[in-house]
């Protein structure tokens, strides 16, 4: 829809939202006083750092400085830009985010609002199409060929409506004359990779005689399909185009279905295919996912691994298998920290987790997945196998193989036992390379923490206000404060206003003021200011800071009008005013 998130509906969701709730959905936490902690999970660190405060809705990492509200939280987690974060929250909570009219010209409203429109009503088509197929699975003159298939597949009727598997016929328009009624619902089918454009403008069905799996979003929207053919037919899998809702290198196949049967995901394993996928479930392990096709990209791994800390790529054992395996591991790299680990299963030739699972149960399936081959053995084998360790110049190729690797991988005990291995392992002749690679590498860890800025009158008064909202009440004038002249103070009179403004805000509500200002900057680290003030003395240090101010603008003042007066003399109102501050 057109126009700005109300300002109002953002306060209400703030208002609403529980961040402890929120983050341990995603971060587990542990109590530590009256706050929540745990290790920070955009940074690598051994010991938490990470700090939720339930009654600031409020969250900060003293390690690597990262802080916000619920909203931030969502931003930086799961990579959203703004409005889809307040989407996102708002979900949550079963609350539709309105729109309210901007300053665009009517024709950029207009097409922001069809855009957002469009958007909407693809998820909805989509949605029903997906149940369509559901129901042909049960109404189709040949939909026992369907069944048996499934059932000679060995999945459940229960597994299959988990993952809202499908069916349609072999005909032409099987779809097309259900949905498509009109001409602007046809070229939408075709904009969605439902329908392909025929010969003498004839539309028809891209899927036909095909088991049908839908790829869902993390919200459960559907997004595009899986086709498998019944019989000999090709291709064998038939896949949804990308589309303006589906982008297959950013979703990942089974993760709605995954977050759906777990309350608390602990690993997930990623497979090559829908069936896989699905097979695994019905033996217990419903944790899996499949990559749609792609090798493992970067924005796929990032989902496993802000869902999850442990991820197991399982694949094939032939060439390309491996090859996928290299891929995924090149791409992980990056995102590598302490806690999180990328392991490999290459499975037996002729063998895929499905007739294996099927073959030798889930609890042998999970005793090899137990037994996963760690990314450092996984790297370290590969690099070996294309150098000659027996020899001085091979081990030295080796250190070099190494570096690029090593240059991806964020600092962490991972990196610093890798290059360990390097040297106990294939030192001879590289010795003072290694020694090199040793300290090119520990440059990051010597890295200054942030430091937090010094404890002013002023940004202490902030803090106390930003942690403490109520305080305003006790303010006897706040007019007075709009005549102080100093540095920081127009800032806090805005703070003092928005609490006056609204009561019962909170300091969630009141950071998100100033989201994407110079000023929402200095006060999110004003937020996090150590400043050891217990709450029960926050309302009287408040009131000495400002006390301090009014007897500091009183004594400038008070010099100014006697300097005046010995120069130039004053009028009737500043010789009021001087005898007023004299005798105050």
């Amino acid at each position: 829809m057109a126009g700005m998130i109300p300002r109002q509906f953002i306060d209400d969701l703030l208002a609403r939202a529980d961040i402890v709730e929120l983050i341990d959905s995603r971060v587990p936490l542990k109590k530590a006083g009256k706050n929540y902690q745990a290790c920070c999970p955009f940074h690598t660190e051994k010991s938490p750092s990470f700090t939720v405060s339930q009654d600031k809705q409020f969250y900060h990492c003293f390690g690597c400085g990262e802080h916000g509200n619920a909203i931030s939280f969502l931003m930086e987690f799961d990579r959203l830009e703004f409005p889809d974060a307040i989407e996102e929250l708002a979900s949550h909570y079963n609350m539709e985010v309105p729109r309210e009219q901007n300053n665009q010209s009517p024709a950029q409203q207009l097409k922001q609002q069809q855009a957002y429109q469009q958007k909407q009503n693809d998820y909805e088509l989509m949605d029903s199409i997906a149940r369509f197929y559901q129901q042909q699975l049960k109404v189709a003159t040949d939909k026992e060929t369907a069944i048996e298939y499934l059932k000679g597949r060995g999945l459940s009727g229960e597994i299959v409506k988990h993952f809202g598997m499908g069916y349609i016929s072999d005909a032409w328009d099987g779809m097309m004359s259900a949905f498509a009624k009109n001409r602007d619902i046809t070229q939408q089918l075709i904009d969605l990779g439902m329908a392909i454009q025929g010969d003498k403008n004839k539309p028809y069905d891209r899927f036909r005689g095909r088991i049908m799996f839908p790829i869902r979003d993390k919200r459960g929207r559907t997004l595009g399909f899986g086709g498998r053919v019944l019989g000999d037919g090709t291709p064998k899998y038939l896949n949804s185009p990308e589309t303006r809702i589906y982008h297959k290198g950013q979703e990942l196949y089974g993760l709605f279905e995954a977050k759906k049967a777990n309350k608390q995901l602990t690993r997930l394993v990623v497979v090559e295919g829908y069936m896989d996928v699905v097979a695994l479930a019905q033996h217990g392990v419903n944790y899996a996912v499949a990559s749609l096709g792609t090798a493992t990209t970067p924005e796929q791994l990032q989902t496993l691994f802000r869902t999850v800390k442990e991820v197991i790529c399982c694949y094939d054992g032939d060439r390309a298998g491996r090859d996928a395996a290299w891929r995924a591991m090149d791409n992980a790299l990056p995102l590598i920290r302490d806690g999180y680990s990328l392991k490999f299963v290459f499975l037996p030739d002729g063998e895929d987790p499905d007739s294996l699972i099927r073959e030798q149960g889930q609890q042998a399936f999970e005793n090899i997945l137990d037994n996963a081959m760690p990314l450092s053995e996984f790297l370290l084998n590969n690099l070996s196998e294309q150098t000659d360790l027996n020899t001085n110049e091979g081990t030295s190729k080796l250190v070099e193989l190494f570096q690029p690797y090593l240059n991806k991988l964020p600092e962490s005990f991972l990196k610093q036992s890798i290059i360990s291995s390097i040297a106990n392992k294939f030192a001879r002749g590289s010795e003072k390379r290694l020694e090199e690679l040793r300290r090119h590498h520990s440059k990051e860890q010597h890295k200054p923490k942030n430091k937090q800025p010094k404890i002013t009158p002023i940004r202490l008064a902030i803090a106390l206000l930003l942690e403490h909202p109520h305080i305003v009440k006790a303010i006897p004038d706040s007019s007075i404060l709009q005549q102080l002249d100093m540095p920081g103070m127009p800032l806090l009179n805005r703070l003092v206003q928005l609490c006056n403004e609204n009561k019962k805000i909170n300091s969630a509500q009141l950071i998100e003021y100033f989201r994407g200002t110079p000023e929402g900057a200095q006060l999110t680290k004003l937020m996090c200011l150590e400043h050891y003030v217990e709450a029960e003395n926050a309302e009287s240090t408040f009131l000495d800071i400002l006390e301090s101010f009014l007897n500091k603008f009183i004594e400038q003042r008070t010099e100014q009008l006697i300097a005046k007066e010995q120069k130039n003399g004053l009028s009737k109102e500043e010789k009021q005013e001087l005898y007023s501050l004299l005798t105050a």
